[in-house]
């Protein structure tokens, strides 16, 4: 091992979800807090680039797919894969230079039995799930080591004058805020999208505001066509403007790796309502951080959002308890797990 420790983060993804923004927050977070020398390997075009251009000392290296950059990447100590791809870049890395690689798996639908998913998976010298169901589900593949270290917060900055803006669009209103991308499958829009029927004519003074962009972006707007209560804001780059303006948030995802936009909710001080289901309830503890309702089920949520809605001491004592558990998902935390896993590698390696 070099004199200061040297992490090459790879990440191939051609957009900027969930997992980039934990890798965005991991390197901002060694970078701060740790004396260590950090290399990326991401597409030429990748969104991390602009993202992190003001990272002190961090080095690019261009991979445009997993074949590539292998030979103009410099020494390393330990390689961190962040993505599907990255596992891939990762393990021919290993096969080149023998460079020992951790791998971090982020979403909940069960790893395939294909025969170079194991060899990826069994060459790592850690494998990471970032939530209790993702770590089990690697465990019972037996595979290799398995470490459990979440996502984190990002303290999100927020502009008061567009807050109260946007509050000042929907006078009178309480509002149940939701923020994913438009992947019905994976987040579950319909089923809100049903719930605010359900409450259209019962409950008028309860607004739903839908903030992302995705593939189902049509469909789900042509579907709440008729709903008055309904609105589609779009992306907002700079989401913490509008969270802390939100009365309540749903969360009706149909999977999730860990749901790492309700760490972000819980810090602006409101209120959640989110499926059981993937790692949601490692952080949405029911009627403590949070409520849980079954998944797919439209009615039990309306019935979440009706009795939240009408019970501010609930509303408060779910604020308080979230507010308390948030110490163990700051980006500082979620570094100094990964630091002191990745000098045990490099010491066992």
């Amino acid at each position: 091992m070099s004199k200061t420790l040297t992490v090459l983060h790879v990440n191939l993804a051609k957009g900027f979800r969930g997992g980039e923004r934990q890798t965005e927050l991991l390197i901002r977070a060694l970078s701060k807090h740790f004396k260590t020398k950090q290399l990326l390997a991401c597409r030429e075009n990748s969104p991390l680039r602009s993202r992190l251009e003001d990272v002190k000392g961090l080095t690019f290296v261009t991979a445009n797919h997993q074949l590539s950059g292998h030979y103009s990447t410099p020494y390393v100590d330990v390689i961190h894969a962040h993505e599907a791809k990255a596992v891939h870049w990762a393990y021919l890395h290993k096969a080149l230079k023998n460079t020992p690689y951790i791998i971090t798996r982020r979403v909940d639908t069960p790893i395939k039995e294909k025969w170079f998913n194991k060899k990826t998976y069994c060459n790592a010298s850690a494998l990471v799930g970032i939530s209790t169901i993702i770590a089990n589900q690697i465990r019972n593949k037996q595979w290799g080591k398995v470490y459990q270290i979440p996502s984190t917060l990002a303290h999100l900055e927020t502009n008061q004058k567009e807050g109260e803006a946007f509050r000042n669009t929907f006078p009178g209103k309480i509002i149940v805020g939701h923020v994913g991308a438009l992947v019905d499958k994976h987040k579950g829009q319909k089923v809100l999208i049903e719930a605010a029927s359900l409450l259209e004519e019962s409950h008028p003074n309860l607004h739903i505001v839908f903030f992302g962009d995705g593939a189902d972006k049509e469909e789900l707007e042509s579907l709440s066509k008729g709903n008055k209560n309904i609105t589609w804001m779009g992306f907002k780059p700079k989401i913490g403007d509008y969270l802390p303006f939100f009365d309540l948030f749903a969360f009706p995802s149909r999977n999730e790796g860990l749901g790492s936009t309700l760490l972000d909710v819980m810090d602006a001080g409101v209120p959640i309502i989110a499926s059981n289901v993937g790692g949601i309830p490692d952080i949405v503890i029911d009627n403590e951080t949070g409520l849980l309702v079954a998944p797919n089920d439209s009615l039990a949520l309306k019935n979440a959002i009706i009795r939240l809605s009408e019970d501010k001491e609930l509303q408060a004592t779910l604020v308080e308890g979230a507010k308390k558990q948030l110490e163990n998902y700051t980006p500082q935390r979620m570094a100094e797990r990964y630091l002191s896993l990745y000098k045990k590698i490099i010491a066992r390696d």
